[in-house]
């Protein structure tokens, strides 16, 4: 049985109608013969949502109990036992209540389509996990519910359900989004115009990107090799020279004129070239590029306008900018120049050649510029030279009558086997040198016209000019190999000291330099495998590109990157003298990922270190502050149950009164520690509903006397979207710290009111005391585990009340910080938005109805 298929509808926010496209999409589906069932839908109150849940099966939810309230979530069992074609999961970022099966819905999903059923979901752009902080910086809400975007990629299909801020904020003004008594609010917060513009933007680009990987896979799967100019790519060639500033502004320009250009910055490294260009300036020019949005790219290549077109082709590009040559004019006679070629070759891609300040300036000179490898139409320049030329310099000799000696011919014909070294290497100088003895033996050595030497002299000089031919050729050919082995040595090392700047920007550092071994040697793709065992199976860890090796019997290439490590590519095969730079990559990854891992190692031991050092706090403070009040007990429980002593029952009842003080505190202090344990495990997950403060300020001023708290708290508050139980377990441990802090005759102050900031409400709960204060650098370690300010005596707790209220705090989405009072003492304030975190609805909590139970 294969793995279902999940279909998502994705929104840029609340209202545009992701449900019930589901819901149509579904019905169609079950039109055509489908067997759809509803897994879980939630249809928030819209009459026309709830429309079309008629005449679809519905799965029975799972109730759930938590806290002594009911919820419901899908059941995932009876689902899977149900085993339908197709089950609608609304909201795939939900988290479930504790108690579920999973803790996140689409984990659910997961193993719905492991089982082999086809699920239709849906989810907002918020939600996804990297773009958390860009949807905060934009609407000022934190989404506590996210997916992860992996999640989102692997689907089969992903729809955008697009609707325009106009649109959206009439159907809210319109009650078709939320309640009545909820839209005034909503429009002037989360659902402002600009906000909406933002956010859908986000949900175009991220669809649009999907779209792109998508098409990027088809052309790959179908060997399209044309360009196919779905969006603006600008190319830009950079040779490391002044103008480099220039050409990457007028491209930014370029791609700037179209929504979603891209610019790419290359830089072809060739073998075989001059020395390279200074690093400091095409450092400079790459930061520029980056500034401006665009990537930077070295590529390996044999000749400029082929690696400038292979790079284009490969990346879609849709044109490219270069400069004008700075060469002299007389060098067109000899090559027509990197841009003349590209235009040539360039085929559907426009060519942008741009003028600059610093054209046909010439370049700047370079100590011991050499003539390096020996290409093929050198080398066949230089056959041509050395045996051609022997041949017309003999013609040219004889036809002048009767021509020079043979000391002087032998000069020329040495000049001409220079000539040949120099152009073709050593193999056409031997040629030239054998060739020019023959002809001069045969034509200019007495007795001419035969190979006969009747002067031992001209034997020895013939001998010589073949030997010093051969020996020159000797020295040009090694000279020219060094040369070659050079560049190629500062080619190799140019690109590894881009990578390893460019690498160090990266998040995801393996990643990252896959993508730029794939660009360097222009490949298919690129992986980093891992042999789990001596002969076991391999393990992609990293990849770049479309379908990466899965093994090394499956690659192109694959080097070595450690004991258990491989570097595998796949598209081309690579010369000999690129798998040395190749070997360097691997290597180069394998550390990274070894750097990882230990980074990682490095922090799980920081937590067990923190873990342990509370540990060993937790020790040193049961061995006094809950052994004081059990000595308490037991103390006076023997002394009730002595017969020896008639006590009377003023003194009876006192010690009743400590028997029942010492067990709240024992109380206190346990649960403390629980709730302590329950945060460093991060198994605290709020139950998040409309709270209102009238419900949980007077339960958590319980334990307190009466006359120790004054409460202002105003009637008309909004609802605050919390956690009722841990809402109630930080304020009193708040109060209580204050009232243990403040003097005697002096009550605490619980004020609250409302704060409007921009992009959202907050509700801000004060808790005020006159007691002796906490200086400012003291305020963040009172939140600490198991702290004590100044010369607090034992017995008063474990230190453990305030790291707890910060913890619910900040679990439910608030704040909780320390300010002075004053005229003296010390304000906890309490911060908690007004727009629940994660939610699927965003917008103000509504306010409560007077005179009645919380909305």
């Amino acid at each position: 049985m294969g793995r279902g298929r999940l279909r998502i509808h994705l929104g840029a926010a609340p209202g545009v109608g992701k449900t019930y496209a589901m819901l149509g999409e579904a019905h169609r589906r079950a039109e055509r013969g489908t067997d759809v069932v509803v897994a879980l839908v939630e249809d928030h109150g819209r009459p026309r949502t709830a429309e079309l849940l008629d005449g679809l099966e519905t799965v029975p939810r799972r109730r759930l109990e938590h806290r002594g309230a009911t919820f419901t979530e899908m059941d995932v069992d009876a689902v899977l036992a149900r085993h339908p074609g197709l089950a609608l999961v609304d909201e795939l970022a939900h988290t479930n209540v504790p108690g579920s099966r999973n803790a996140k819905r689409w984990e659910d999903v997961e193993e719905l389509l492991a089982a082999g059923i086809d699920v239709l979901s849906t989810v907002n752009i918020q939600h996804l996990a990297s773009l958390g902080d860009v949807v905060e910086t934009i609407t000022g809400v934190r989404q506590r519910e996210t997916v992860p975007d992996e999640v989102v990629r692997r689907a089969h299909q992903v729809e955008l359900v697009d609707m325009t801020p106009e649109a959206l904020r009439r159907r809210l003004a319109h009650g078709n989004v939320y309640p009545p008594d909820r839209v005034d609010a909503a429009l002037s917060h989360y659902f402002r115009p600009g906000n909406l513009a933002a956010l859908r933007e986000l949900a175009l680009l991220w669809t649009a990107d999907r779209a792109e990987e998508y098409l990027r896979h088809y052309r790959t799967e179908h060997a399209i090799h044309a360009t196919w100019p779905t969006r603006e790519r600008i190319v830009v060639g950079l040779t490391g020279g002044p103008e480099g500033r220039t050409l990457i502004r007028r491209a930014a320009r370029i791609a700037a004129r179209g929504a979603g250009g891209e610019l790419l910055a290359v830089h072809v490294v060739r073998p075989d070239a001059a020395p390279a260009a200074p690093l400091p300036e095409l450092t400079e020019q790459r930061r520029l590029v980056e500034d401006l949005g665009g990537t930077y790219h070295p590529v390996l290549g044999d000749t400029v306008p082929t690696a400038i077109l292979d790079f284009a082709r490969g990346a879609d590009a849709t044109q490219i900018v270069l400069g004008t040559s700075r060469r002299k004019a007389w060098r067109y006679l000899l090559d027509p120049g990197v841009g003349a070629t590209v235009a040539r070759e360039c085929g559907d891609i426009d060519v942008h050649v741009v003028t600059h300040e610093h054209a046909a300036a010439g370049r700047p000179a370079l100590p011991g510029r050499l003539p390096v490898r020996l290409g093929r139409v050198r080398t066949l320049a230089g056959w041509l030279l050395g045996c051609g030329g022997a041949v017309l310099l003999t013609l040219l000799l004889v036809g002048t009558g009767a021509g020079p000696g043979l000391p002087t011919a032998m000069l020329l014909f040495l000049s001409l086997t220079v000539g040949a070294a120099l152009l073709g290497g050593v193999f056409p100088a031997i040629a030239s040198a054998l060739a020019a003895s023959l002809l001069l033996n045969y034509y200019f050595a007495p007795p001419t016209h035969t190979f006969t030497i009747s002067d031992p002299e001209n034997i020895l000089g013939l001998a010589v000019f073949v030997g010093v031919g051969i020996s020159v050729a000797s020295v040009v050919d090694l000279a020219a190999r060094r040369a070659q082995l050079a560049a190629r040595s500062r080619a190799e090392a140019e690109v590894l000291a881009f990578l390893a700047g460019g690498a160090e920007q990266e998040k995801d550092t393996v990643a990252a330099l896959l993508a730029r071994v794939r660009d360097t040697f222009q490949t298919e793709s690129a992986a980093l495998l891992e042999r789990t065992g001596d002969h076991g199976s391999w393990h992609c860890l990293a990849a770049a590109g479309p379908h990466p090796a899965a093994s090394p019997e499956e690659a192109s290439v694959d080097v070595p990157a450690g004991e258990h490590f491989t570097l595998v590519l796949t598209g081309r095969m690579l010369p000999a003298e690129d798998r040395r730079i190749l070997a360097a990559f691997a290597a180069q990854a394998a550390a990274r990922l070894e750097h990882r891992r230990l980074t990682e190692e490095a922090a799980d031991a920081r937590r067990l270190a923190d873990a342990n050092r509370i540990r060993t706090a937790l020790l040193a403070a049961v061995s006094h502050d809950l052994r004081t009040p059990l000595a308490g007990i037991k103390a006076a429980v023997s002394s009730l149950r002595s017969d020896e002593v008639a006590w009377a029952p003023e003194d009876e009842a006192e010690l009743l009164a400590g028997i029942e003080d010492g067990a709240d505190r024992l109380n206190h202090l346990v649960n403390n520690l629980l709730d302590m344990s329950r945060l460093q495990t991060g198994s605290v997950t709020p139950l998040t509903r409309d709270v209102d403060l009238d419900e949980v300020v007077p339960l958590a001023l319980a334990a307190v006397p009466a006359d120790a708290v004054c409460l202002d708290v105003p009637e008309d508050l909004p609802l605050v979207p919390a956690d009722a139980g841990l809402l109630e377990r930080v304020v009193a441990n708040l109060v209580e710290n204050a009232v243990k802090y403040t003097p005697t005759g002096i009550p605490v102050t619980v004020r609250a009111d409302v704060l409007d900031l921009p992009g959202a409400g907050r509700l801000e709960l004060r808790v005020v005391d006159r007691g002796p204060g906490v200086p400012e650098d003291a305020r963040e370690r009172i939140f600490q585990p198991f702290q004590r300010h100044g010369d607090a005596p034992r017995g008063n707790g474990v230190g453990l009340g305030l790291a707890v209220a910060r913890g619910f705090t900040e679990a439910m989405g608030g704040e909780l910080t320390a300010e002075d009072t004053p005229g003296g003492g010390l304000t906890m304030v309490v911060t908690l938005p007004l727009t629940p975190p994660g939610s699927e609805g965003p917008g103000p909590a509504p306010h409560r109805q007077k005179g009645g139970p919380p909305s």
